[in-house]
């Protein structure tokens, strides 16, 4: 009797695999019956090699493939009585997973596999949290220290690893947003319509090529997933006066996906002159010609003013000072394969960055500066990918433009270009090797090489209480090219100095990951030394103003090392307990231009950067509500101060925040969070105090889509 009822049956079996032909294990096979949608579904997993095999009845299946790391295929199959179908897979990783790294390596990798240290913030993690801005996901991510002049609006610096707020390439959708040579202010960056924020800690210069020395930030727009549109209406409002609302609609149709999103946000602030108004635009387009022949359009559109009192706690507050600030990012990719070893990218960039900087003091002294940088380039790319080895060579070139207002000639320019080569390679399952080196021709400071090497090994695979132990090494170099004013000034009291060399660095790192009690557990730790090398300072001239006049040298030379830890913990669907603790010890070891700032003088901590810090967070989803509480804390840090400058500690602090959704109905939620719960008086930088007790309220409807 088994023998006939199994000849009824069909079956489908095959096997999966990545592009490299590694068989893809623990993938999810799901067949339903077409017409059917109360019929039970059958399923099954891959197994290590990647086969799989399924049983079922007669008739017209929806057979759907779904793992966390790479994007899910859906097929429709007749399948009749006695039928053996075969139905092999080489499965595209998914860039958006928050399993797969697409910043630390010339093609995207698993996150398991990568050498050097990242952290991944995912969608469901930015949700949660409700984080309107960047800086809001950032502060809690090991590594990272936040520098803000004040509340919303302030400019916002990331400092990773100890290295300095300008050592760090931002990217959006593989786009630099980075003003040449220059630090990104964070403050306009918000978090609308972001899947994946992903930090990479360690010199990438070898792939990302100028301003990577001491780590790089990529954030990703969301992209179209279902036939049925997705969309989502929010608004919300709270203390200062603050009010926020936006939408979001992303599809798919036929084989052009599509998402776009839109917000708007404005708040009084807590003092006089403190207003902020932010306007973020993005949308994210793509088209697919097959599985391996597709492109993509992202434009990403954050604008914003802000009213600028000052240092309040030195001084009374500026009620004329302000500052607005536009960035623009675009992104053109082109993904082909051709054949079953070979894929090729071709990307085109531009970033545009606008800041205005004013005051206009009645019968007082007034400014008014505008910085207009431009940034568009070509890449190209082609790698070639065996079972255990993979080759990328790739080539970038770009122009940067710039304009600013006390600087001669009106207009600016520089040209650069630079080849990489980028190999990886496994000489046994559980080992991956990466190592790569890349030429840099810049019109400031000619040619320079950089390397980069790492390994990965899985020193043991196990399940249960004892899970996977993962063993990493990274080392990288980095290099940054001087500012345009460094470089070109003509003013006779701050003139450029042309022989600038660049800025650059030399980093390691160490680490391992542990899993434990069946994956509910993770444990991660790193050790971290960089050197930074060349670092540019300001010195007085002799005349004829020594106080106030005159240039640019390369002379600094510091060190930052420390340690990162984070854990996760996992407690069925419910609870979500993680949390992180950086020790960050950095060093001026040679400043011969301190300029009177004891801050800089050779043996004092770099600024702003604290020597203790970490968070800690809960997540608790129970009967429809999702409750999110984090705290933040950071020991003393060094700062500047140029109202008293014997004072040069800033102390420490710890701040609670607190987020909750609640599912009203089907789709609609009702949203709260408190941002300085206990409304800690603190700041991130002397002489600006940060924001107090910020509560908001809010209404949301989400329509999830379908297929």
């Amino acid at each position: 009797m088994p023998a006939q009822s199994n000849t009824s049956e069909a079956q489908l079996s095959g096997r999966l695999t990545d592009f490299s032909g590694y068989g893809v294990g623990d993938v999810r096979i799901t067949a339903e019956l077409e017409g059917s949608p109360n019929a039970p579904g059958v399923s099954a997993t891959s197994g290590p090699d990647g086969a799989y095999f399924l049983r079922v009845p007669p008739g017209r299946y929806r057979i759907h493939f779904a793992h966390t790391s790479f994007v899910p295929r859906d097929f429709v199959l007749d399948l009749a009585a006695g039928e053996s179908h075969p139905l092999n897979l080489r499965l595209e990783i998914e860039r958006l997973s928050e399993s797969v790294v697409v910043t630390a390596n010339a093609q995207p990798l698993e996150a398991n596999r990568t050498p050097a240290p990242v952290d991944v913030l995912s969608h469901q993690e930015i949700e949660q949290r409700q984080a309107v801005s960047i800086p809001d996901l950032l502060q809690f991510s090991p590594g990272v220290a936040i520098g803000r002049t004040g509340p919303e609006g302030g400019t916002a610096s990331i400092f990773l690893n100890g290295g300095n707020s300008d050592f760090t390439k931002v990217l959006v959708d593989g786009t630099p947003i980075n003003p040449p040579g220059s630090a990104v202010d964070f403050s306009t960056l918000t978090a609308e319509n972001i899947d994946k924020v992903e930090v990479v800690r360690g010199a990438e210069s070898a792939i990302y090529g100028t301003d990577a020395v001491s780590g790089v930030i990529q954030l990703f727009t969301h992209r179209g997933e279902t036939r049925v549109p997705a969309f989502g209406l929010y608004a919300e409002g709270g203390s200062y006066s603050s009010a926020r609302g936006g939408g979001e609609l992303s599809g798919l149709v036929g084989k052009f996906d599509y998402s776009a999103a839109a917000s708007y946000f404005r708040t009084d602030g807590q003092g006089p002159n403190d207003a902020f108004f932010n306007r973020t635009l993005s949308g994210n387009f793509g088209y697919a010609f097959s599985q391996t022949n597709q492109l993509r359009l992202s434009l990403r559109n954050n604008t914003s003013d802000a009213g600028i009192p000052g240092p309040t706690l030195v001084a009374p507050p500026d009620l004329f000072q302000g500052y607005g600030q536009h960035i623009l990012s675009i992104h053109a990719r082109w993904d082909l394969a051709t054949g079953p070893h070979w894929r090729h990218e071709l990307n085109g960039t531009e970033s545009y960055t606008r800041q205005h900087s004013f005051a206009t003091p009645p019968d007082q002294f007034t400014y008014d500066t505008l910085l207009r940088f431009n940034r568009a380039g070509l890449a190209a790319q082609s790698t070639y990918i065996a079972r255990s080895f993979s080759a990328a060579a790739g080539y970038q070139y770009e122009v940067e433009n710039g304009g600013i207002s006390f600087v001669s000639p009106g207009h600016l320019r520089r040209n650069n270009q630079g080849g990489y080569l980028d190999f990886r390679y496994s000489p046994v399952s559980r080992l991956w090797f990466d190592f790569g080196i890349r030429a840099e021709a810049n019109a400031s400071f000619g040619t320079r090489v950089v390397p980069r090497a790492g390994g990965s090994y899985l020193l043991h695979y196990g399940k249960g209480l004892f899970g996977d132990t993962r063993y990493r090494a990274f080392y990288g170099q980095g290099i940054k090219e001087p500012r345009f004013d460094q470089t070109f000034g003509t003013d006779p009291c701050f003139p450029g100095n042309p022989n600038l060399k660049p800025e650059a660095s030399k980093g390691w790192s160490t680490g391992f990951d542990q899993k434990l009690v069946s994956d509910r557990l993770k444990l991660s730790a790193d050790y971290f030394y960089n050197r930074f090398y060349d670092m540019v300072s300001f010195a007085p001239n002799p005349s004829p103003n020594p106080d106030f006049c005159g240039t640019y040298f390369n002379t600094d030379l510091a060190f930052a090392r420390g340690v990162n830890f984070a854990s996760e913990l996992r407690m069925g669907k419910w609870l979500f307990v993680y949390g992180n603790y950086t020790y960050d010890d950095t060093r001026v070891l040679q400043s011969e231009n301190a300029f009177g700032d004891p801050a800089l003088v050779a043996g004092k901590p770099l600024i702003r950067r604290p020597v203790h810090s970490g968070s800690l967070g809960v997540n608790i989803y129970y009967a429809r509500v999702n409750w999110n509480f984090i705290g933040y804390f950071s020991g003393v840090r060094t700062d500047t101060n140029f109202v008293n400058p014997s004072q040069t500690n800033n102390p420490g602090y710890a701040r609670f925040d607190m987020a909750v959704r609640y599912n009203l109905i089907r789709g609609f939620l009702l949203t709260a969070r408190a941002t300085n719960l206990f409304d800690k008086q603190y700041q991130d930088v002397l002489g600006y105090p940060a924001l107090g007790r910020d509560y908001r309220f809010g209404l949301c409807y989400q329509f999830s889509g379908r297929n």
